[in-house]
């Protein structure tokens, strides 16, 4: 690690004593007012700015040369110019009003802007469809910083997650256009019922800590705010495929009218992805549309989107035995049953299958250069289940009559069910934003209702008896109102000093009622009222250094399973506490760029893992009074030449829980447990090193090639910090080349080749254990999530 830091500060002062010039400029309207924070940026470089209260931007240690710089500012058209450097005087750009108002307004009270004192990357349209040749978006976001992506079928389609800094996709705040992604239940966001999203995104902002104020489940560990596309102003087609490893199809056609009479525009897309998958029955298909119309003035945009997804796949969420890795790595248990004559079969439908349609309407309108609002409307309907042979089950479980057979009653036998979820899910979200001088104000909240049914069937029976067909055992609602109103305030002391208060008010309504599959009475309810402050500060002291350092509190509410499998007569679950504290520092020059962020994000009352079970035996999370995860992320990017880019990141940390003490299963006194002390640990699944690093070479303009690397180090796979219980530390490398064929049949057409793990590296990227004594002996169950070995996609994308 000194090593690396070494040769990144002799880089900087290597460029920082070659370059000499200044680029001076200001920014202002048609009427010779001055356009404060607008965004400038000098075309493949590092560098860029927003203007000061004068409007004006100052670049400095520019090497002598022709640059592109680009100006963009929400509600004018965008400017490119070529300069030559050194620039005599002082650059004049002025602004014309966008005869629309850009998209760009929609999520702008949600996204941490260039001032703003927290962690975050952008990933533009173009990077996403780099990658997007039929992988679900974690693994099209993986070269952020401290992500680390996993995928139980092991090619990533189908179902995949992340973790950033070792926090789970619960605890995680996702949403697209500012609408609330994540279940409100689960509190978790499932990518297989959003196939293909990547194709109608605009752009990500991935936020690392608590962030921002965000809208509903409370980001508590990172946010994933999406954008769908901006306004196509022309006319458009466009074709994707790509075929591959594990007889893997991804085809997606779009198309578009542009803007009709300077005021309104269609867009629609139609997408499939199916893929045998990595282990055994891992497949995946999966279907999904997105259709957009919108309604465009220079003051205003209304707009409506619907998009929705079918999934259905082969279940492979139980991993294999470790056991098993060595010998047979793509085995899947899922559906595995014996015959009378003792022969292992699978039930050919073990399939989880769903259907989500998502609405919104979106409203967008600027008064005046200083002030703008924005409103929506949103409704999702989810509905699916997932089936399961289940051999050998008990009548009176399944609250069934057991029938009888030759004059003798039958207890059990196997049986086929489907457990549903069926929910609504709607809401309204608004911001309101004024910008003016050295302030930035923002007055945001939104109000959210889920309504969701949880219940089982039982399908088919080997003895059915006069049971009925489609018998349901259990039925039980969730109720969960979440509303919350934020200010938000950055003020600039000067051009190079700004302060940012932020403060959110959060109230959760939570009812359940009815009854779970284990046939227990559920029903209960809870309230909770957050108050979550954030302070912070940014300093610039020229165009090449920023600094910054904040505080954000957060909450979270416990979920439905939190609840759910409680036991009766402990403690209930409360609601954890997080302080998170960032310091950073970036660097920015015209081919050199290097951050450092510090983090110590200290828990209070974290619910985590730690053995111990309810009366039925289901594993219960408690409240863990003190644990904490510290690091520091370091991100690089070094321009080598025209032709030649390095990007890196690497996260080194530390992630600890208390006075922890772990509960294992005695089988010989069941249900018993014995406890053992084992101090401060390591929180599971949290590496201490995660790193990546990409090459992109151009070497012609029609060719490009992406070599990509990651790291992912040790990680537990429980709160013992067990050497017997871990996923070894991997490293993996992707290889992409893109050629774009000179024609004029289409706009653009692009052959593309990805090679995912081209060194073949055997590694799991996700694991569970369950623990327990017999005979005086620990022994374990577990299962892995073996990732697919060397595999490849090729691709066609034509635009017409």
């Amino acid at each position: 690690m000194k090593k690396i830091l070494a040769l990144w500060l002799l880089q900087l002062i290597f460029l920082s004593a070659n370059a000499q010039n200044t680029l001076n400029g200001r920014v202002e309207n048609e009427k010779g007012q001055p356009l404060i924070g607008a965004n400038v940026v000098i075309e493949n470089t590092f560098v860029g700015m927003p203007t000061d209260p004068n409007g004006e931007f100052r670049f400095e240690n520019l090497k002598t040369g022709n640059y592109v710089l680009k100006v963009s500012y929400l509600g004018y058209q965008p400017v490119s110019r070529k300069i030559t450097v050194p620039v005599k005087g002082k650059l004049a750009i002025t602004m014309k009003s966008s005869a629309v108002l850009a998209d760009e307004v929609i999520v702008s009270a949600t996204r941490a802007g260039d001032k703003t004192p927290v962690a975050y990357s952008d990933v533009s349209k173009k990077s996403i469809e780099e990658q997007n040749m039929g992988q679900d978006i974690p693994y099209l976001l993986s070269m952020t910083p401290s992500l680390v992506t996993t995928s139980d079928a092991g090619t990533g389609i189908g179902y995949t997650g992340f973790r950033i800094r070792g926090t789970d996709a619960n605890r995680i705040n996702v949403t697209v256009n500012g609408i609330p992604v994540n279940d409100a239940e689960s509190h978790g966001v499932y990518w297989v019922d959003l196939p293909d999203l990547a194709s109608s995104l605009q752009n990500v902002q991935v936020q690392r800590g608590v962030g921002t104020s965000t809208n509903g489940a409370g980001a508590f560990g990172a946010t994933i705010n999406m954008q769908t596309n901006n306004l196509n102003k022309d006319a458009y087609a466009e074709v994707n495929s790509s075929a591959g490893s594990f007889n893997t199809f991804k085809n997606t056609v779009s198309a578009g009218t542009g803007l009709l009479n300077g005021k309104f525009s269609f867009d629609a897309r139609l997408s499939k992805i199916t893929s045998d998958g990595y282990v055994d029955r891992g497949w995946s298909d999966l279907k999904s549309y997105y259709l957009s119309g919108g309604y465009y003035t220079t003051k205003s945009i209304l707009k409506v989107n619907i998009f929705s997804g079918i999934e259905k796949t082969y279940q492979a969420w139980y991993g294999i035995p470790s056991d098993m890795l060595a010998t047979n790595r793509r085995y899947n248990p899922a559906g595995e049953y014996t015959d009378a004559q003792g022969k292992a079969h699978y039930y050919n439908n073990e399939t989880d299958n769903y259907w989500q349609d998502n609405y919104q309407l979106l409203y967008s309108h600027r008064f005046n250069e200083h002030l703008n609002m924005n409103a929506a409307l949103h409704y999702t309907y989810g509905r699916g289940y997932y089936e399961e042979y289940k051999p050998d089950q008990s009548f009176v479980d399944y609250l069934m009559t057991p029938p009888t057979i030759g004059g003798t009653q039958v207890q059990s036998t196997d049986l086929v069910r489907r457990k549903w979820l069926d929910n609504d899910f709607y809401g309204t979200t608004f911001s309101l934003n004024y910008d003016k001088g050295k302030n930035s104000m923002t007055l945001g909240g939104a109000w959210n209702q889920y309504d969701g049914r949880h219940f089982g069937k039982v399908i088919w029976a080997q003895y059915y008896g006069e049971n009925p067909i489609n018998h349901q055992w259990y039925y039980s609602t969730g109720l969960k109102t979440d509303y919350n109103v934020y200010g938000k305030l950055n003020h600039q002391f000067s051009s190079r000093l700004n302060a940012y208060f932020d403060l959110q008010y959060r109230h959760i309504g939570y009812k359940i009622d009815g009854k779970d599959d284990d046939l227990r009475d559920i029903t209960q309810s809870h309230s909770f009222d957050f108050f979550n402050p954030k302070v912070g500060i940014y300093y610039s002291p020229n165009d090449q250094n920023k600094m910054y350092a904040s505080f954000a509190k957060a909450h979270r509410e416990p979920n439905r399973s939190n609840y759910v499998d409680a036991a009766p007569n402990g403690p209930m679950p409360t609601s954890e506490n997080l302080n998170d504290y960032e310091v950073g520092y970036n660097y920015r020059s015209t081919n050199f760029a290097f951050g450092v962020n510090f983090y110590f994000m200290d828990y209070v009352n974290q619910l985590i893992l730690t053995g111990e079970i309810n009366d039925v035996g289901s594993a219960i999370m408690t409240n863990a009074p003190s644990s904490y995860r510290a690091g520091i992320e370091l991100t690089g990017g070094w321009r080598i030449c025209k032709s030649l880019r390095w990007d890196a990141n690497a996260t080194f940390s530390r992630n600890k829980i208390k006075n922890f003490t772990e509960y294992v299963d005695d089988a010989d006194n069941y249900p018993q447990q014995i406890s053992n002390y084992l101090g401060t640990t390591d929180i599971a699944f949290s590496p201490d090193v995660v790193a990546g690093s990409k090459i992109s070479w151009q070497p012609t303009k029609p060719l490009s090639v992406n070599f990509s690397s990651h790291y992912v180090g040790k990680q537990y796979i429980d709160n013992t910090s067990s050497e017997n219980r871990k996923l070894d530390a991997y490293f993996f490398s992707n290889l992409k080349a893109d050629y774009h064929i000179p024609t004029s049949l289409f706009k653009e057409l692009t052959l593309s080749v990805m090679v995912n793990n081209i060194f073949n590296a055997m590694y799991s990227s996700n694991a569970w254990v369950y623990s327990y004594y017999e005979n005086g002996v620990r022994k374990k169950m577990d299962g892995y999530y073996p990732q697919a070995g060397i595999n490849y996609l090729v691709g066609i994308r034509a635009r017409f």
